[in-house]
Formats: C-alpha cells, structure tokens, sequence
C-alpha cells in the first residue's frame, strides 16, 4: 500500500505509459518525426541525446554516490528520472525505424539488441528502485542490472562502429 503512495513512482509510472504513447503514435504516423534537423532526421538526434546522456552520466552517477552516500535519494531520483527520459528519446527513434516500410526496413541488428537491453535496464532498475517483486532477490536483481549496462557499452560501440561502415 505504501507504493500506492509514492509519487515517484506514479511519476515513473507515467513516463513509462507516455513512451508506450508515443512509440504507438510515431510507429503508426500519428505524429511525424521524419524530417531532417541539419544533416539528420530528427529521431537520429533524439536517439543520439539519450545515449549520449545514459552512457556519459551512468559513471558520473556511480560516482558521486559514492563520493556523496548522504545525497543518495537525491542522487537515485535524478538517475531515475532522467534516464527515464533519455529511453523516452531512444524508444522514439526505436518506434521510427521499426515503423519504416516494407522498402524502407532497416537492418535491426545491434540496435534490436541495444533496445532490448535498454528495455532490460528499465526493468530491472523500476523493479529494483520500487521493490515491485517481493519474489526477486534484489542483490542478485542489481546485479544483472549492473552487468547489463556494461552490454550496453560493448554493444552501442559495436552500433557506432557499424553506423559508421568501420564494421
């Protein structure tokens, strides 16, 4: 019951249903994000930002609670909620390409890969942050989430090496 009061995690929750939302509405053209800011489409862009952001803060994050243990809550909501946001962005730009037509497909490869990791990460991090599953050992749950960022590394290395025709 006392989850049923928490505002952060109404708030994850939210987030979570308006990245279905969008997802749904840019998959199906409801909203058009096919278009070019400079020399890229825009949902390029938005992709590029929440990776940026999720693989650049993440050890900064690991860091200062550490470094700072009395700012921990502080510290656990903003990596929260704003790596929320930055997988609002990539599941933009995820719905886009799945969204193509037929001619237009992409090759999913290792961006099917770094979604579902990505995916896997908010998972484990909402159930580890909310205590959803009494069932689910949360040492054994950090530490899969834990493991998984690092596959978030060697694999979105391996997508930009191969985004820019080095693989």
């Amino acid at each position: 019951m006392k989850l049923l009061k928490d505002l952060d995690f109404w708030s994850a929750f939210v987030i979570i249903l308006v990245t279905i939302y969008l997802m749904v509405a840019t998959y199906l053209r409801w909203v058009q994000l096919n278009f070019f800011v400079g020399p890229f489409r825009f949902t390029h862009w938005l992709v590029w930002i929440g990776t940026i952001y999720i693989a650049f803060v993440t050890p900064v994050y690991y860091v200062l609670k550490r470094r700072y243990p009395k700012r921990l809550k502080a510290l656990v909501r903003i990596h929260v909620f704003s790596n929320l946001l930055a997988f609002v962005l990539v599941s933009v730009h995820f719905a886009q390409q799945i969204g193509r037509p037929p001619q237009f497909f992409p090759d999913l490869g290792t961006g099917l890969a770094l979604y579902f990791i990505m995916f896997i990460l908010v998972a484990t991090g909402f159930l580890h942050r909310f205590h959803l599953l009494k069932s689910v050992n949360p040492h054994l749950n950090r530490f899969m989430h834990i493991s998984i960022t690092m596959s978030f590394y060697i694999i979105i290395g391996i997508h930009i090496l191969q985004g820019l025709n080095i693989l």
